[in-house]
């Protein structure tokens, strides 16, 4: 058994907040190791302990593993929660702190090595006979790597070998442009996880994206705590997921779940990992790909299940057997959760900036909110643009579903582009509650989704009913400064 006392957190926004509330929960102390950017965030100011790192950008000081090393040591961090994004899927990251004596609150180094690269894990998967659906790697040379992937034919995906958020991700329709695509992708690649590496795998039209949560000890214990249904996605991204997966047959739903099972155990995984599928529309499923941390999504599947998936990963890092068998994970209800991200769904979802001059979540204690801003806080270009999720639940999947319409009617944000009334109309969508979803649901109903016209004088009003239902914009301090507001009904 390993003793974890004091946890350092390289990381921010919600997620950063998710980990502390866990461990304030567990009492272990909790260290947030943050760029000045940062400062004024919920997760830096929640956390008991601090620690300012330094970088020629945020992103490269969060990505700077000798800096957190350094402040563990600092601090008297002997672990580290990575969260997800930045730190969480590299491998020599994990190494160096196995190295250094420090507990990765996380899986081992080399299945990051081998599960966290999608070529790696595909060559795994074939190695072992799991569903792949045809695919190419990426060649010695450029001309030959084209060649393959004219063999298996169009529609084909072109996607980077690390990373994810849909960044290297092009669907090529028609082989002549092929080679641009590869070039685009490979460029992307580069620029955002700084490995060129692409591959090429058929696509498959009217998809399902289908993932299974696991969990798997050091005692060779694995357990999976279901599926999610995660295909409301644009630009390749999701936005909005949901537990269980709806319209599976339970037939369907334990053979994607045990194919998961022993992908984990073929792995020698270790901690949470989620193991994803692509469902085409003969319920055929092929493996996608393993995400080897903990998911942006992984709040639905603890709505259902009870489980606090933090608090497992902790527990199985410090060596201790998962508390629960497979015949004892129980699930109750629907959960959907709605990811709220500050960009332009009229203007192909482009990320938004700007001041939060108006920050409000939803209060019904009845919705789970993870969320990593508050008001009078700066929405910059210099990270992911999500700003919070809102997590809803329900006796069954049309509770939850107006559970989620309620809670985008209570979620108040001004100063910054969103979209949340986008979410509400694919809540609000037929299709949607019927359950007739796949990945291209977004661009099949685009003329369905754009938001109504509404007349000046209407948006007018509800400039001004917006305005005036928070407090900021009728308190004089907010557009006059000190010491002229103090003075009460001053005039210019």
């Amino acid at each position: 058994m390993k003793n974890i006392n004091k946890v350092m957190i390289p990381n921010r926004g919600e997620i950063a907040c998710r980990i502390l509330r866990t461990l304030n929960h567990m009492d272990i102390p909790g260290v947030i190791a943050y760029h000045p950017v940062d400062e004024d965030s919920p997760a830096v100011q929640m956390a008991t302990e601090k620690l300012q790192i330094q970088g020629d950008t945020p992103v490269s000081a969060y990505l700077d593993v000798n800096q957190i090393i350094d402040a563990c040591k600092q601090i008297g961090a002997d672990a580290v929660h990575p969260g997800f994004g930045f730190l969480a899927e590299n491998a020599g990251f994990a190494r160096r702190l196995e190295e250094e004596g420090i507990t990765f609150i996380g899986p081992l180094p080399e299945t990051i090595e081998m599960m966290g690269n999608k070529v790696a894990a595909r060559s795994f998967c074939l190695d072992h006979n799991f569903p792949l659906a045809p695919s190419v790697t990426e060649k010695a040379t450029s001309s030959g790597f084209i060649r393959a992937i004219e063999e298996i034919g169009t529609p084909v995906l072109i996607k980077a070998s690390v990373g994810g958020g849909g960044k290297g991700m092009h669907i090529v329709e028609n082989i002549t442009d092929l080679e641009q695509a590869v070039q685009l992708a490979k460029g992307e690649a580069k620029r955002a996880f700084g490995n060129d590496q692409v591959y090429a795998e058929r696509y498959v039209k009217k998809s399902r994206h289908i993932e299974v949560q696991v969990m798997a000890d050091h005692h060779g214990n694995v357990i999976h705590l279901g599926e999610r249904e995660c295909s409301i996605q644009r630009r390749f991204q999701k936005i909005i997921e949901e537990s269980p997966a709806p319209a599976l047959s339970s037939e369907l739903r334990e053979k994607i779940c045990k194919t998961a099972i022993e992908i984990t155990r073929k792995a020698n995984y270790r901690n949470a990992g989620t193991v994803e599928f692509i469902l085409a529309p003969d319920d055929q499923f092929y493996f996608l790909e393993m995400n080897t941390r903990l998911q942006v999504e992984h709040p639905v599947t603890e709505m259902v299940t009870g489980q606090d998936l933090v608090e497992m990963q902790i527990r199985i890092a410090r060596g201790e057997k998962l508390s629960l068998t497979q015949d004892q994970v129980t699930t109750d209800g629907h959960a959907i959760e709605l990811r709220l991200y500050a960009e332009d769904p009229e203007n192909d979802f482009l990320p938004a900036t700007g001041s939060l001059l108006a920050y409000q979540m939803p209060k019904d204690p009845a919705v789970r909110v993870e969320n990593g801003f508050s008001q009078g806080m700066t929405v910059s270009s210099a990270f992911d643009p999500m700003l919070a999720k809102l997590i809803v639940h329900g006796k069954n999947r049309d509770t939850a579903i107006e559970n989620g319409v309620m809670a985008l009617k209570e979620t108040l944000v001004l100063g910054v582009t969103t979209n949340v009334d986008f979410l509400a109309r694919i809540l609000d969508h037929p299709a949607f509650a019927a359950a007739k979803i796949d990945t291209e649901f977004i661009p099949q109903h685009a003329r369905d989704l754009k938001p109504p016209a509404l007349s000046k004088k209407e948006r007018d009003l509800f400039l001004a009913a917006t305005a005036l239902s928070n407090i900021d914009f009728i308190n004089p301090s907010f557009t006059v400064p000190v010491p002229h507001a103090l003075l009460g009904n001053w005039r210019n």
